[in-house]
Order: structure tokens, then sequence, then C-alpha cells
């Protein structure tokens, strides 16, 4: 039996070495992902549906805990504790639920006068002695064992003993509401050897040495997610402190602590992190918390990171830049503003995946982030397991692990997202956005669903950008264009492009996308044009006076989620049965006419739309033969301005752009 003990313990430190090795080839939001998708999270289904009914509002949990003997052999995983539970009535109250595993837990008593409790099916259902009505406030405090169980929140090994509960794993070892959307201030007392080093979350409010007894006394003013409480310590664990000066304040610093094993260097991390905090702090705000810190863990925590708030796990080693990039980014987004559900659950991932990118920008410039974005693209394409990054059921039923946790969709795809967010708004925009988001008192320190973020877009912008999140959030896989163009020779030095922008996905929605197309002369020279493709099957032409001899589209790859092909037809093979010339008069303003050209019978609708895309007159829908038409609108009523008339026939939908004087 010890032989096959040595046996195992070898195999999982090789994997440890064998992971710290291996960052050199994988991003940290791979390891990250890999880590949190194979976690074993439960026994039982993560339900909502059948958890406990919410009618309250968690303020503080009020932990104490006693690991004094969790550190000597055979490493017990038993401890005796308390949860002073602080909350507030939302409704008509009589009684609390709360999630307490009860393979993990046992519940020994609860004060308050005159209630009685009954602990079954992982809920703790406490009987209160009358009703409280909304508002009141009221604290329960519950006396519950941990039992000597192993269930994968709670590790004890050889003189470690650590937590890690994302999604749901607080429940194992203290009573809580355990969801994401109801965040809580936190005061955690430990009893630990005296030669034990603790962590936890926020502050260090002090720690007593008695006899052999060492007392930790963490406190968090700034609420915390279940999932995010955290216990981290080890004998003898090695600790290095530096400081970060605040921006706002550079006489005033916040600790950056670093736990770590012996014979390891945490020195790639060390080095970067106050770079890495002033770099996010100018780009969203400034470090939201009064510490932080990185703790190296045992082979219980093979590979990966644990963003927990204000002190991440990392696995045995992995002192990782990349790493270590993506975890802290979790600070800002998903510490200090949580996923309100799990449908929400790029908000974190996709954001921190994003933002590790963005770390790259930082000493390589906008190519090096581009380039680890690409790389992230190319990881979903080659690997879409063809889901949607946000399902809304998720909102109720906890997915399993591997498909929360998908590094191509959570990850790689929340992150291409984001940038594409970024090419759409542009950058004055787009990080205008990530700060209000960010600085928003009802979301800092709460939680946020991606509606909410969608809502501070469109605050920023003054525009309504639900159609983006609705393609690429809510919808599963992506574009795939068969472009065509051609060059048209007009003869007196004149030059038409035509484009044909066509979606040919089947699966999935169209997607909506400003497009940019390069065009290259023969004179050395090119121009680039964005248009909004909204529809599919979209003609679009211009008219150069000199000679195109190339067309690219989307030169730089700003839409790096999408598959097909652009290629060079002649008119005819090109499909177009449609042409839109030039309004006449332009600029215009009374009566305008309009020409086209139908190469078969069909229907057509002429519309006059702003910029906005609203109409501005009754649609002119006809039938109409093959041949020329001529249609006259009359503009006498319409204020000045810039609008655009859009003739639809059949498939084909052509924008041109009109001119409005007064």
């Amino acid at each position: 039996m010890k032989t096959s003990i040595r046996l195992l313990m070898i195999f999982f430190a090789a994997i440890s070495t064998i992971t710290a090795q291996n960052f050199q080839y994988m991003k940290g939001s791979e390891y990250c992902a890999m880590k949190k998708s194979a976690a074993r999270i439960s026994e039982q289904p993560l339900n909502a549906e059948n958890g406990p009914i919410h009618s309250f509002d968690v303020l503080k949990y009020t932990l104490f805990v006693n690991l004094y003997h969790c550190y000597t052999a055979p490493y017990p995983r038993d401890f005796q504790a308390s949860n002073t539970i602080q909350l507030r009535v939302d409704s008509t109250l009589n009684s609390i639920q709360l999630n307490a595993d009860t393979f993990s837990l046992a519940i020994d008593s609860v004060r308050l006068s005159g209630v009685s409790f009954i602990h079954q099916n992982d809920i703790l259902t406490i009987l209160l002695n009358r009703t409280y009505t909304a508002g009141e406030v009221l604290n329960v405090k519950i006396y519950y064992r941990h039992k000597n169980v192993q269930d994968y929140a709670f590790f004890v090994n050889s003189g470690m003993v650590f937590t890690d509960c994302e999604p749901e794993g607080a429940r194992k070892w203290f009573p809580c509401w355990d969801k994401p959307s109801d965040k809580a201030k936190l005061d955690l007392t430990a009893k630990v050897k005296a030669n034990v080093k603790l962590g936890s979350n926020g502050y260090l409010a002090d720690s007593t040495l008695l006899g052999d007894t060492l007392t930790y006394h963490w406190i968090s003013n700034e609420n915390v997610a279940t999932y995010l409480i955290v216990m981290t310590s080890k004998v003898n664990y090695n600790l290095q402190i530096i400081h970060w000066h605040k921006l706002s304040n550079p006489l005033d610093s916040i600790p950056l602590r670093f736990y770590y094993n012996n014979g390891e260097n945490p020195f790639p991390v060390t080095s970067i992190l106050p770079a890495m905090t002033t770099w996010y702090s100018q780009n969203f705000i400034e470090h939201p918390f009064p510490k932080n810190g990185f703790a190296t863990l045992n082979y219980d925590f093979a590979w990966g990171g644990m963003e927990n708030q204000t002190l991440t796990s990392l696995c045995p080693g992995c002192w990782d830049e990349s790493l270590a990039a993506h975890e802290y980014a979790h600070q800002w987004f998903g510490d200090m503003i949580t996923c309100s559900t799990w449908a929400d659950i790029w908000l974190n991932e996709g954001f921190a995946t994003w933002t590790e990118a963005f770390w790259h920008e930082y000493s390589g410039g906008y190519a090096a982030y581009k380039s680890d974005i690409d790389g992230d693209a190319n990881n979903y394409l080659s690997s879409n397991p063809g889901w949607a990054i946000s399902d809304p059921q998720w909102a109720n039923q906890t997915p399993s692990s591997n498909i929360l946790f998908n590094t191509s969709i959570t990850y790689m795809k929340g992150a291409c997202v984001l940038h594409e967010l970024r090419y759409v708004l542009g950058d004055s925009l787009f990080f205008t956005t990530l700060k209000a988001y960010c600085a928003d008192t009802n979301l800092k320190f709460k939680s946020a669903s991606i509606f909410d973020f969608n809502q501070k877009v469109n605050q920023v912008t003054g525009e309504d950008y639900s159609w983006f999140f609705d393609q690429w959030i809510y919808q599963p896989n992506h574009p795939i264009y068969q472009n065509t163009y051609n060059f048209q020779n007009l003869e007196n030095g004149n030059w038409k492009v035509n484009f044909f922008a066509k979606q040919v996905q089947t699966n999935t929605v169209f997607f909506k996308m400003p497009i940019e197309i390069k065009i290259s002369f023969e004179d050395g020279s090119d121009t680039l044009v964005r248009i909004m493709n909204d529809v599919n099957n979209q003609q679009m032409d211009w008219t150069y006076s000199k000679r195109p001899i190339l067309l690219q589209f989307d030169p730089d790859n700003m839409i790096v989620l999408k598959e097909g092909s652009t290629i060079v037809n002649t008119p005819e093979q090109t499909g177009f049965a449609v042409k839109l010339d030039q309004n006449i008069p332009n600029p215009t303003s009374g009566n305008t006419m309009i020409k086209f050209e139908l190469n078969t019978p069909m229907s057509i609708r002429i519309d006059l739309i702003n910029l906005l895309g609203k109409s501005v007159i009754n649609p002119i829908e006809e039938y109409q033969m093959a041949g020329k038409h001529q249609i006259t609108i009359d503009c006498s009523g319409i204020p000045s301005g810039i609008y655009i008339y859009r003739l639809r026939a059949g498939d084909t939908v052509i924008n041109k752009k009109l001119t409005i004087t007064r």
C-alpha cells in the first residue's frame, strides 16, 4: 500500500513538472480551461431548480475554522467551524435555505433564539423564530464540522491545506448561498500550527501566536462571490511581499503577496506584476483591492490557475507570465465584477482571455496583441464544438464543467468576440466602455449579466448594439463568406469595382458586421472602404478614375471569426441580376430619380433610410418586368443630411448614398 501511494505521488509530481515546463507551448487561458473543465465539482448535478429558494441577500460571512490538526500525519480532512451569516430579508421570510453539502458537512447547531433546522439533500433549512419582513437584517450562527472525506473542494495533503471552489464547491466547506449573484463581505479566522502560513481574501487584519497555535484573521470589505472565497496554507510556506504604488496616490501602496513551494522561483511573475497592475489600472480602472497575490499549490491542483479574489491559485512551479496575465485580469473581470449567472461566464473567461492578449500589446504593440487574438481564432475555428457562448438555460441549470469552461467557446471565441467589438466600436469608444463598465457603482464589487454589459455599450456609444450580442454571444458558429467581385472598364479612364457580399452558413444566423474592402490600383496606390454589411447577398460598387488591379476582403482580418473565400469573376459570372445607378440629382432638395435594371422579372422594394437604419419614406414595393426602370422620390419634406437608398430585388440588396440639402 505504501509503495502504491509513493508511486502515485511520483506520478502526480511528474505531471506538475511537465505542466510547469510546457508553458512555453500553451497559453495561460488554455491551462486555465484545462484545469477548470477537468475539475470534479460534484457527485450530484448542480441544479438551481432543485436548490434553495432565494429570498434574502447575504451581507457578510464570518467564518471561524480550526485547521490545526490537518497539517500533521495522517493529514485528516475534518475540522470544526462556525459561520455567522448576516443577511437582509428581501421578502416575507420565516425560513432560510442554504447550500450545505451533506456528504461533506455535518451541522451541529444553529444559534438564533427559537430556531430549528433540517439538513438533508444538500440543503440546510433554518426554521426561524418568527416571520421577518423585507428590509430586516438578522444574524444566524451555524456550528458545523467538515467530515474526513475527499470532496474536491477542500484539499489536505502532506502539510498543505487549500480550497478550490469554482463553480459551486464552496457549499462543501461552509454553508452558504452558493451562486455568483449573491456576493458578500468576508471575515475569516483560521487556527493553524505555528509553522504554517495561511492566505485568504482581503487584507490581513492580524495574526496571533499562542504557544504552537497561530491564528490568522483575514477581512474582505469588498464583496466576494462564494466560489472566490479561498484559504491557502502550508507548513513552511515561502512568502515574498512586494508593493505596487497607486496611480491616484504614489505615496500609497498595496502589498502583492507571493506564496511558493521550496525549489520554485516566482521571479517571472514578481518582476512583471507591478507593470501589469499599472497597465490594467490605466486601461480599466485602478486596482480595486487592498492587496493581491499568487500562491502555488501541490499536485492536487495539477495545472492552470484559479482567480480567487486577491489570492490566485497556481499549479506547482507555474510562475508563468501568460497564466498570470490571464488570472490577474480576473481581478477586474470576474472578481470585482462577477458573472451574475453561469450563463454570463463570457464576462469572466472571455474578458480574461482577451486581456491576456491585450497584455502583449503593452510590450509588443498592437501587432503582438493581434497575433495572440489570431491564435485564439484559429483555436476556435479548428475545434469549434458548435454551441453558443451563452445559453440562457445555464442561469438555472449549471452545465457540466467541460461545457461551461470549454476552451474553444468560452475562452477563445469569447476573447475574439471582444476583439470584434473593439473593431466595431473603434478604440476610443471601446476602452471608454470598458472603463465605464468597471467604474459603474451598480456593478463594481457586485455581479453583472451580459445584458448589463450590452447596456453599457449602448449607453457609451448612444446606439443599440443588441444585434452584435444577439449574433455573436447567443448564436453558435460564425459567418462563412462566398464573396465575388470584378472590375469593369467604363472607358475614358473610369473603372467600376463591383463587390457581392454573401454568407452561406446554414447552421446559424446571418452575421451583420462592418466590412472593410481594400482596393489596390495600377499606379501603386490603394484605398480602404468600410461599409456595413447588414443584409445577405448585398451588392456594392464604387467608381474610380484609375485602374484597379486587386481587391482584398477584410485585409487586416479584423473579423477573425470567419471562413470562406473572396474570388474574382466576370460580370456575367457574378450572378448580378440587378443594377442600381446613382440617383439624379444628387445632392437633391426636392425630387430625385432612382434608376435600376433587372435581368429577370421580380418583386422589388425601395427604401430611403437614415444613418440610424430607420425608414424616412413609405417603402415602394412593386413587381417589375426585366429591363430598365426609374422611380422618382420626393425628398422635399425630409431634413437635410446623408441617407441611404436601398433596392431589394429578389435575394439581392444594393445600397447607395443620397444627400439632401436645404
